[in-house]
């Protein structure tokens, strides 16, 4: 073997071998993550900043100490190679469902605690983590401590004129809350969404189940009108309705059944021409329910009178596969999708959960074309209410309050690893797609290159991030997401 040929095998065996096990032995006492390699860096030593959070729980949400260096040399890793010159879908935000039970339990604390829970998740300073979307429910949902809408009236009477329409129980706690947090993001972005019509529009007067009776179709969109107004009227502006919570669930309580027909018929011939007569530029967004049926927006879609009111369609990732929200896509790529609900559960885990849904919600989502991902229900107590009489007795807020204390579970730091780095109106951004690091990125308004990675192996990940004709070499402990801003 020549000389030449001699020093390139063993600058191979160096780089294969025993470059890992420099990055693998660079943490330190604190847990931050040093990348130690000979290479020398072309730039400053602050080219990369990182922050982390780890599924076992000993980091969460950490700025690393050390930030990452542009290198020279060649070396062996994977690349993640990130082209903000390609973007596709623009970001509406990131984000949570505010439900009755959780501005119920906020606004009982105490004002000064209730500010802070308040700044940690709505403010954009180093403390809160710039939650720049909200869902919420017109009328009441399944967390609520009780079932009503906003014309609750004897089931067997009728209000053709909604002259009895009212806003009341909103205005107790949701509303306050909702004032307050726009006090904090003046530019939050909010969703409406019904879980039932009243029980006087429905052919089962009851709050569990029933299908819209056709004849009511005209006076339900008066009823969104309605809703939109008096909202406006609180000083909080509606971004986009979805027409139905969950429309094929009709065993929740409230809940109501709608088929895609039926959806495409109320907007082609009640919604859609009322917004417009109105001048109402609020979104309309079909589905809003699981990944398993892309079809029933699809059937939507294809109605020639409803598709030109139509935004786009919403999702949720109980059954079926996010690659849905694609599917939607590649048939109709004028419209939007929107990821809008996922729950974590009471028999959940915390490193189950948090790799699950990074993977899923945040990358996944971004990854289909969704200009949202939202996390369900923003704070619980400790027994998972309020919640209605058969309502979820399960589901897991990103904040537990008891009284005037609160403990963040793990929805805050899923939504955290990304709502902080990454404001409304972020481009998703082309990158290489590593099977063994998921991964997204975005371009921010104000030009930040953002990435998102995980690692859901139980070994340590070492990789180049490609940006710019540059590569830093990252290490990503086993079981963590990173954040990378690159400069």
């Amino acid at each position: 073997m020549s000389t030449k040929s001699k020093m390139m095998h063993y600058s191979k065996i160096f780089a294969v071998l025993i470059l890992p096990i420099f990055a693998m032995l660079s943490c330190n006492k604190n847990g931050n993550i040093s990348p130690i390699d000979p290479q020398t860096p072309i730039e400053g030593s602050k080219d990369v900043a990182v922050w982390m959070t780890k599924a076992n729980e000993q980091m969460l949400l950490e700025k690393q100490s050390s930030y990452l260096s542009y290198v020279s040399s060649p070396n062996y890793y994977e690349t993640i190679d990130v082209n903000p010159t390609k973007t596709f879908q623009t970001v509406d935000g990131f984000g949570y469902t505010l439900t009755g039970g959780s501005a119920f339990l906020i606004n009982r604390m105490e004002i000064t605690k209730q500010q802070k829970l308040l700044d940690e998740f709505f403010s954009c300073a180093e403390n809160g983590i710039c939650v720049s979307y909200l869902r919420i429910s017109m009328g009441a949902s399944d967390l609520d401590d009780q079932v009503f809408s906003y014309n609750d009236i004897l089931p067997t009477n009728e209000d053709l004129s909604l002259s009895k329409f009212s806003l009341s129980k909103d205005t107790i706690h949701l509303i306050p809350i909702l004032k307050k947090i726009l006090a904090i993001n003046p530019e939050i972005k909010i969703m409406a969404t019904p879980w039932s019509a009243p029980l006087w529009m429905k052919d089962n007067k009851q709050s569990v189940g029933g299908s819209l009776l056709q004849k009511y179709y005209g006076v339900y969109a008066d009823y969104f009108v309605a809703y939109l107004k008096a909202m406006k009227n609180q000083g909080i502006n509606i971004n986009a309705v979805t027409l139905q919570n969950e429309p094929q669930h009709g065993g929740n309580n409230p809940s109501m059944v709608m088929s895609s027909a039926e959806q495409a018929d109320f907007v082609a011939n009640h919604l859609g021409p009322k917004f417009k007569k109105e001048n109402i530029n609020t979104k309309i967004i079909v589905w809003d329910h699981n990944c398993d049926n892309p079809s029933y927006p699809i059937d939507v879609l294809k109605n020639a009178e409803a598709n030109p009111f139509i935004d786009g369609s919403a999702f949720h990732l109980y059954s079926g596969n996010i690659d849905a929200l694609s599917q939607v896509h590649q048939a109709f790529p004028d419209k939007n999708v929107y990821f809008t609900e996922q729950w974590t559960g009471a028999k959940g885990n915390f490193a189950g959960d948090f790799k699950w849904h990074i993977k899923n919600v945040i990358i996944g989502s971004m990854k289909n074309w969704s200009k949202t991902a939202l996390e369900w229900n923003l704070a619980n107590d400790v027994t998972f209410g309020p919640h209605t009489p058969g309502g979820c007795t399960e589901c897991k807020g990103a904040v537990t309050i008891t009284g005037n204390t609160y403990s963040k579970n793990v929805a805050y730091y899923i939504i955290g690893q990304v709502s902080k780095f990454v404001p409304a109106g972020s481009k998703v951004i082309e990158t290489s797609n590593l099977a063994s690091i998921p991964n997204v990125a975005f371009i921010t308004p104000n030009e930040k290159v953002i990435l998102i990675t995980l690692n859901e192996s139980e070994d340590t990940k070492i990789f180049n991030i490609g940006f710019g004709g540059k590569k830093a070499i990252a290490t990503l402990p086993a079981n963590t997401a990173g954040t990378y801003i690159l400069n």
